[in-house]
């Protein structure tokens, strides 16, 4: 939304301008605060992981299709900077991860072939919980895709690539691959 005023002299321009970037941010706040409300039916709420976008980059990745940025809360980042799970010990309770996948597309600003983040595809979250998720290796799984349309979330279904079920433990199948490393693929990026 948008709502422009016609003022006269010079200072007019600094209002419109004023107005437009002031409901811009009010309708970005809006949207913000909307994917909060989410929740995987049966499952984690995007709510659980309030301030993920500050959260310290524990490595990237990239598969045949999307670009991907993992971060992780203080306790998660503690671990692996303590050398977990490589040192045989499981994450503790608390640890936090997200992982923003994204479309790659070319730089436009950068002067050789550069890949950078294009329009975001959707986040997966980790959370251990021992207790909570005791039948899944001690992690709970959301994901939830994106519409950058829109700039809103929804949870991810079993329509989605990969398709997710409507419980905390959607992402326990796939993980277990990594059972010895306390069911995580991601490695922490030296730095």
């Amino acid at each position: 939304m948008r709502v422009t005023f016609k003022f006269f002299g010079v200072l007019g321009g600094c209002a419109t301008i004023a107005v437009s970037i002031g409901i811009a941010a009010h309708a970005y706040a809006q949207a913000t605060a909307d994917k909060y409300a989410l929740k995987v039916p049966g499952g984690l709420a995007f709510a659980e992981f309030k301030g993920f976008e500050g959260w310290q980059a524990i490595s990237v990745s990239q598969n045949d299709s999307l670009l991907a940025i993992i971060l992780g809360n203080k306790i998660m980042i503690d671990a692996f900077q303590a050398g977990y799970p490589d040192n045989g010990k499981a994450f503790p309770d608390g640890a936090k991860m997200a992982k923003l996948h994204y479309h790659p597309k070319k730089s436009e600003k950068a002067p050789s072939p550069t890949t950078v983040p294009g329009a975001m595809d959707d986040i997966d979250f980790m959370v251990k919980d021992s207790k909570r998720f005791a039948d899944s290796g001690g992690w709970g799984y959301a994901a939830f895709m994106y519409d950058s349309a829109t700039r809103t979330f929804r949870p991810a279904g079993l329509k989605d690539a990969p398709p997710q079920a409507n419980d905390a433990k959607c992402g326990a199948g796939c993980h277990t691959l990594v059972k010895n490393r306390d069911y995580v693929f991601t490695e922490y990026a030296a730095r």
